[in-house]
């Protein structure tokens, strides 16, 4: 037998599961849009500085050059890297008080990183087994926009000549 009762009491729950998919089906194309536009920015390794203040854990300053070819400003959340050479990890560090990075503007940023000292002696146990005149380098940076964006995966690799 049919109850009218019955169905007054579904309605609501069935018109807010309709207003709940609507929202989401008018979000939805808003942040694929704010994705689509999204240039990835430029990090460039621009110096790195030994502190040596303390023998046993060495300091270096480590000056990032960023630039933003998007036309909204970089909030970055926080950023983490390491440098390796030859192989063996001798510097990381991370950071979380960053400047914004202006739209279509470039900053340099500043860090203070840690030296790894089991891959400081590896690096150089590696030098005296078999001296050379260059070193292989590689640089990794993981830099968080945000939510509303991805996180940027920086690798850069070379040579250093000691010519």
């Amino acid at each position: 037998m049919f109850k009218p009762e019955g169905v007054l009491l579904e309605m609501p729950f069935f018109y807010r599961r309709l207003r709940f998919v609507l929202c989401a089906m008018l979000l939805l194309p808003g942040c694929v849009t704010l994705s689509s536009d999204f240039k990835e920015p430029g990090v460039s390794l621009v110096s790195i500085t030994p502190q040596i203040k303390n023998l046993f854990a060495p300091e270096f300053d480590v000056v990032l050059r960023v630039t933003n070819p998007n036309r909204e400003a970089l909030d970055i959340a926080g950023l983490s890297y390491t440098v390796h050479l030859q192989g063996n990890k001798l510097i990381e560090g991370v950071a979380n008080e960053l400047p914004v990075i202006a739209a279509y503007g470039e900053a340099d940023i500043s860090l203070r990183a840690t030296a790894d000292l089991m891959g400081g002696i590896s690096l150089l146990s590696d030098f005296l087994n078999q001296p050379g005149e260059q070193f292989d380098y590689e640089f990794n940076a993981d830099i968080d926009l945000g939510t509303l964006y991805p996180m940027v995966r920086v690798q850069r690799s070379g040579v250093i000549s000691l010519r």
